[in-house]
């Protein structure tokens, strides 16, 4: 099944402000080319998957085909670059959810909070996480500048205001995305399930916490694909002409 998401423009609490101008900032390699603005625009999609739609084999090839980077490793290792964390440690944290903050401030040794309270008190923990989420944030948007296809970390909400991005998001009835799964990594069924009860929550639960959305609403997204009823290499397909598209559009327009 494929819907097309209703397309609310405005940008959910949680966009990032400065994504809004990335599109008017010349890139080096342009300066001096006669290079128009529009011209510029790099494709950019965001991909958000429910576990076993083939997230993980989608954007990689989405990518590819549309000579863009997959930001997948590129956001966490700009992140650690920049708070100086243990890369592990903000594996935990991206797209994971409240638990994962209890076990990056118990390893970064934070014993007490301003109030005095033990670690891993509600105030620590909010703290903490919106630090690393803002970094993870300004990573995502930065690296959008020159496109990319990114996967999960709320980029549909992130970089809702860049006009010429692509938001997908790739689902399908939980017994067919089980199945899909199993082929994908060649589990048994009683380990894909178990994954499958913790990553739809978590994920679901990653978004409303850190935007206050429903990370299944079609108005988030302009393509939702059921990518167990679609083989993966026509989902492939479906994303990278409609993004061509959206780029085009924006030209268009200038």
């Amino acid at each position: 099944m494929l819907r097309r998401g209703y397309g609310n423009d405005s940008a959910p609490a949680g966009t990032i402000r400065g994504a809004e101008t990335l599109h008017c900032a010349p890139r080096a390699a342009d300066r001096g080319t006669g290079m128009t603005a529009a011209h510029r625009h790099r494709p950019v999609v965001t991909l958000a998957a429910l576990y076993g739609a083939g997230g993980s084999v989608v954007g990689p090839r989405v990518a590819e085909r549309l000579g863009v980077p997959y930001l997948d490793r590129a956001i966490p290792d700009a992140v650690v670059r920049q708070t100086g964390l243990p890369s592990d440690a903000v594996a935990d944290v991206d797209d994971q959810p409240h638990s994962a903050m209890r076990r990056l401030v118990a390893r970064l040794g934070r014993s007490t909070t301003a109030t005095g309270g033990a670690a891993g008190s509600a105030e620590h923990l909010d703290l903490a996480e919106r630090t690393v989420r803002a970094y993870i944030e300004e990573a995502l948007a930065r690296a959008s500048a020159a496109g990319g296809v990114a996967l999960g970390r709320g980029g549909m909400v992130v970089l809702r205001s860049v006009p010429w991005a692509l938001h997908v998001h790739l689902g399908g009835p939980q017994e067919n995305r089980l199945r899909q799964r199993m082929v994908i990594e060649g589990i048994d069924r009683e380990t894909a399930a178990r994954r499958q009860r913790v990553e739809d929550r978590t994920r679901r639960q990653y978004v409303r916490r850190a935007y206050g959305v429903d990370g299944d609403d079609p108005s988030l997204y302009h393509l939702m694909i059921d990518s167990t009823a679609i083989d993966l290499d026509t989902c492939v397909d479906l994303i990278v002409a409609a993004s061509q598209a959206r780029v085009r559009a924006l030209e268009g327009q200038a």
